[in-house]
């Protein structure tokens, strides 16, 4: 039962930080050059930061740093989906009603 609740929470943090990297997307797309002044911005940037650090760290040096939101990106859904699958596992195994 405790391993349930420690993906739940996993995925509960992972899907936050997606919804993030959605939202500044939309925001690199919508507030174009004065992206870095608007505090909404700022603010889905600072909750990102991390996960587009690790992004750079994990992909190769070919990779432009204008990608590196798209491989951040794909790293959440994959962790996303991984913990789907996990959760998944935990109910059946356990017997649980999930």
């Amino acid at each position: 039962m405790i391993e349930y609740k420690l993906i739940t929470i996993a995925r509960a943090l992972v899907e936050v930080a997606g919804y993030a990297l959605i939202g500044q997307g939309l925001l690199y797309l919508l507030a174009g050059a004065s992206r870095e002044k608007n505090f909404a911005y700022q603010m889905l940037a600072a909750v990102t930061r991390p996960i587009m650090r690790l992004a750079r760290w994990i992909s190769p040096r070919i990779v432009a740093d204008r990608h590196i939101g798209l491989v951040a990106f794909f790293l959440v859904f994959w962790a996303w989906f991984a913990l789907t699958v996990a959760k998944r596992y935990v109910c059946v195994t356990e017997n649980l009603a999930c």
